[in-house]
């Protein structure tokens, strides 16, 4: 039979004295910081960690363990005077709390009751709705505090946030926090589907309603009745299709094309965008009482750059799932690489991180990320410090004399060129989708 391996946690060697006294046929490793005993996690693959902390030091350790691919169980050793901290703790995935001073007998019945009745399986990805957010950043433990408070209403959410941070699965998050769980969460991109077919992607339609309508079809609010409906890319969203979707935010009906009955919808919408929309309001191109029904409850994701702390959790995340998924054999990142990754921008935010991490296992051939193994792609100065070193001004596009449309339309010229009319390859020049670029296309004429 294997030994059980203990992950110890903690800067008090008082502890890990006692857990070695308690445990004496176990392999015990040492962390005295919860960044070293993430970086220590896929390599030791423990059967329990015990760690030292409260609620706020504790959270990555907690969420590491809910994603990691084989759940853990985490002991916490804490405060005796804080009952909040033992329930918020234990609520955070916790499978016991132990309380200081320590007395030996404590934690070895404390350990024994762990390891005879938790077997370790694959994680299902723990009771808490917001799990697959990975973060320790106080910027995002506040997005996710007012995500569930939002949740657990039926009011109409608006998720902002610059492309790769996390949207989507904050909109899942809330529907799987919400009264309305049980039922669909149906998404829809906006920017994905040609401005002719949104609408009746949304509402649905009739038999015969047009040309090639051979049979009725029910549109994405039909489909999300008693759930919640998630539009994304909202600022895409056609006039006529921004005025449909108004109507039914005021009187909770829609009108499939073709049909002559108004039908009663029962949904939450939540929507997200990259855009900003008061900015669109201003040029004409978005409703401003759309956005007024549509801004009842506002989440501004903060994107990569703006919460570095969480760079190295979501990492090692991802190190894990490829690492089950490609046999890769990366365990942890040297802290000079951290720093590589920290300096960095991300302006594809987390997106541009997982891709990063799939670059990695593929030619990262050692068990440590060092530096000379990251891309160069990362290893370019921030904008902060090309302002602190470069004093040459940025030259402005305005200087060119050109109208908005006609920039536009010089961006889609250019991209092309650079591609031979290549559109796959010239959407993501323009970090667009393929049919947004052949919509845009088709507005300016460009075969």
């Amino acid at each position: 039979m294997n030994p059980q391996r203990f992950l110890v946690v903690s800067r008090d060697s008082d502890l890990t004295r006692l857990v070695h006294t308690v445990a004496p046929l176990a392999h015990i490793f040492e962390a005295t910081t919860i960044s070293e005993g993430l970086s220590m996690w896929s390599a030791v693959s423990p059967t329990l960690v015990i760690a030292d902390g409260n609620p706020r030091t504790l959270t990555p350790l907690l969420e590491y363990a809910r994603q990691a691919t084989q759940s853990t169980p985490v002991l916490a050793i804490g405060d005796p005077h804080s009952v909040a901290d033992a329930v918020e703790v234990m609520r955070a995935g916790a499978v016991d709390y132990v309380t200081k001073p320590l007395r030996s007998g404590d934690l070895q019945t404390a350990v024994a009751r762990i390891l005879s009745h938790y077997s370790p399986r694959p994680s299902s990805g723990s009771q808490d709705s917001f799990a697959a957010i990975v973060s320790i950043s106080p910027q995002m433990s506040l997005m996710k505090q007012l995500a569930r408070e939002v949740a657990s209403t039926d009011a109409t959410v608006l998720i902002t946030g610059e492309s790769g941070t996390g949207k989507e699965l904050f909109a899942q998050a809330i529907h799987r926090d919400s009264p309305r769980a049980a039922g669909p969460l149906v998404a829809l991109n906006c920017a994905g589907i040609p401005e002719n077919l949104l609408e009746s992607e949304l509402f649905g339609y009739e038999s015969g309603a047009f040309t090639d309508a051979k049979r009725a079809k029910p549109g994405r609010f039909q489909m999300a009745e008693g759930g919640t409906l998630f539009l994304d890319e909202i600022g895409e969203m056609s006039s006529t299709a921004q005025a449909k979707l108004l109507r039914v935010l005021e009187h909770h009906t829609i009108d499939p094309l073709g049909d002559t009955r108004s039908h009663t919808v029962n949904i939450r919408i939540i929507a997200a965008t990259n855009e900003d929309l008061l900015a669109q309001i201003k040029a004409g191109r978005f409703r401003l009482d759309l956005y007024y029904r549509l801004d009842v409850y506002q989440l501004r994701i903060p994107p990569l750059r703006e919460r570095l702390d969480d760079i190295e959790p979501i990492l090692l995340i991802f190190l894990e799932r490829l690492r089950n998924e490609r046999g890769s054999r990366i365990k942890t990142i040297a802290p000079s690489a951290l720093a590589v990754l920290r300096n960095h921008d991300w302006p594809g935010n987390v997106r541009e991180l997982h891709n990063v991490v799939e670059w990695l296992t593929i030619t990262c051939k050692e068990d440590t990320i060092q530096p000379h193994h990251l891309p160069a792609s990362v290893k370019t100065p921030s904008s902060l410090d090309r302002q602190n070193h470069n004093h040459v001004p940025t030259p402005s596009l305005l200087t060119f004399g050109l109208s908005f449309q006609e920039m536009e339309k010089k961006m889609l010229e250019e991209a092309l060129h650079k591609t031979s009319g290549n559109v796959s390859e010239a959407s993501r020049l323009l970090k667009m989708t393929r049919n947004t670029l052949r919509y845009r296309m088709a507005k300016y004429h460009i075969q």
